[in-house]
């Protein structure tokens, strides 16, 4: 059967990755999101028109009520003594009031018994700005489709016909209130009533001009604060983009000149003064070019390390290679061939330490770890050391409680930080000498130390053993034996685990080196994984 071939997962953040935001800078976006904020703001002007029909709904209720008292007045009061009824109450409540008899035929009128209680404003008399405010108001009306209202006009001549609510009201026999709009564009609102069982009709006309204004006054005031609130919104939204774009376009800069390479030193903001998440980014691109740098110098250092220590047994083997076409002797033939072999199995095991070196730290990076017995792992790599031959007679001792010690890591890998240890004890000790390993645990911590009895490190020497390729071998060991990369593997595996790698005396004062690993203990979690 074949292999079934898994599928990519879908990635949630970018299922739900809108389109809009893979274009368009961040200050745009900021500014939109505010600008759409305030257009909801601005929305609200839309609704003054509900709060302007709900005035003239008042005053349709108010004019009706009028008109009604007003006829009622009518009837109770005697024919003779009706205009001059009319003329008072048309002054007080500032209306134009008109009686129509049977007919139809105008009777009476206010304006003409006495002096106009109102009058209409001429818009040419009036300011620039009052043609704006009009403006303002028929822009309005046009987006929001408000019907038109048709012009006030006295017909000529005045009769109960020409007005279409007389004739309503007459039909009907309740009161009919119409809205019509004076020249300046303020309502005027007209209610025609039947006065008692006469047939005469009533027709009470009010100019509304604090309708308009009282709109207006609103409009003005949401439209100032709107305005103050738009001020705000774009200062604050480009300060807010200042303080978030600037920062990000200094890191963009800097990450650009990391990229390709050109200085050699970039200097990334680390933006001390800020706590925020641009402060945080801005730390943690700055500790991440740091390292790379660092990375980058040490593959370099490694590379010329590595081209150093080749050279070397290339150089012998090319010559002893030269040499021995040339030489007729058997004796001096054969020690060239043994010099040709010596330097073959130097590059061998320099090619493969090297290899190892350089990418123990990528495998480490993938490798998951799992809680191992530090004491087990002593014990049984000393035991297997001990099975083999060839160390001088030495003799390795554990020094461990009978407990269980779990560390989080690769067992492997931890493994061969002992055999680094011990070879490197091992290589320095005396024949019979004893190696000691121990095991400490502490608080939250673990030591485990490796001690020989050879002629120690001296203190200005103990950080450079752990370089690469540094070698400080005993006089009686055969040259070429050891790459120089021990030590150095094992710190880079005890550094991969969160721990250190030191070179100190030995506690008891004798002479000798002792290499301590420490390495932090397995929480709780990860021994129940």
């Amino acid at each position: 059967m074949g292999r079934d071939i898994p599928l990519p997962k879908a990635d949630p953040a970018r299922a739900l990755r809108l389109p809009w935001k893979r274009r368009g800078s961040l200050t745009t976006r900021i500014l939109a999101v505010n600008l759409i904020v305030l257009a909801l703001i601005a929305a609200s002007l839309f609704y003054l028109d509900s709060y302007r029909n709900q005035l003239i709904g008042e005053r349709f209720r108010l004019a009706r009520n009028e008109a009604e008292i007003i006829a009622d007045a009518l009837v109770e009061t005697r024919r003779a003594d009706r205009p001059a009824l009319l003329a008072r109450i048309g002054t007080e409540q500032r209306l134009r009031l008109r009686l129509y008899d049977p007919q139809g035929t105008l009777v009476s009128d206010s304006f003409v018994i006495a002096e106009p209680s109102f009058a209409f404003i001429d818009p040419e008399s009036e300011s620039w700005l009052q043609d704006a405010a009009r403006g303002l108001d028929s822009g309005m009306n046009f987006l929001l489709g408000t019907p038109e209202v048709p012009a006030y006009r006295d017909p000529r001549p005045d009769s109960a016909a020409a007005w279409p609510e007389l004739v309503e009201a007459r039909r009907t026999g309740t009161t009919a209130v119409a809205q019509r709009v004076a020249p300046d564009q303020t309502p005027v609102l007209n209610a025609a009533v039947p006065v008692g069982r006469s047939g005469e009709l009533l027709l009470a006309t009010r100019n509304a001009p604090d309708v308009t204004q009282a709109v207006r006054d609103a409009r003005q005031t949401l439209a100032i604060v709107l305005a103050i609130a738009l001020l705000l919104s774009i200062q604050l939204s480009l300060f807010l983009a200042r303080t978030i774009v600037r920062p990000l376009r200094e890191l963009v800069r800097a990450a650009v000149r990391v990229r390709l390479g050109r200085d050699r030193e970039v200097v990334v903001p680390r933006l001390p003064e800020r706590g925020d998440e641009i402060g945080l980014l801005a730390r943690a691109v700055s500790d991440m070019t740091t390292g790379l740098r660092q990375r980058i110098d040490a593959v370099e250092a490694f590379a010329a390390d590595v081209a150093h220590e080749l050279k070397n047994p290339l150089a012998s083997l090319r010559s002893a290679l030269e040499s021995l076409d040339k030489v007729e002797d058997p004796v001096l033939r054969r020690q060239l061939t043994e010099i040709a072999q010596h330097d073959v199995q130097r590059i061998d095991r320099l090619v493969t330490e090297i290899a190892d070196a350089s990418r123990i730290d990528a495998e480490l990076s993938r490798t998951q770890f799992t809680p191992v017995d530090m004491i087990a792992l002593v014990r049984g790599v000393a035991a297997a050391r001990e099975r083999l031959a060839g160390d001088g007679d030495c003799r390795i001792v554990v020094k461990a409680p009978r407990d269980v010690c779990l560390v989080n890591g690769d067992e492997s890998r931890l493994e061969r930080v002992l055999e680094n240890l011990i070879d490197n004890a091992l290589s320095f000790s005396p024949p019979g000498a004893k190696v000691e390993l121990a095991v400490e645990p502490a608080e939250h911590r673990v030591l485990v130390s490796v001690s020989d009895r050879g002629p120690g490190i001296p203190p200005e020497a103990r950080e450079k053993v752990f370089e690469r390729f540094h070698s400080l071998r005993p006089d009686t060991e055969d040259f070429g034996s050891h790459s120089g990369l021990g030590l150095a593997i094992a710190r880079t595996i005890v550094a991969a685990h969160d721990g250190s790698l030191s070179a100190e005396d030995r506690g008891d004062g004798k002479p000798g080196a002792r290499l301590v690993i420490d390495l932090p203990l397995a929480s709780d979690e990860d021994e129940d994984q």
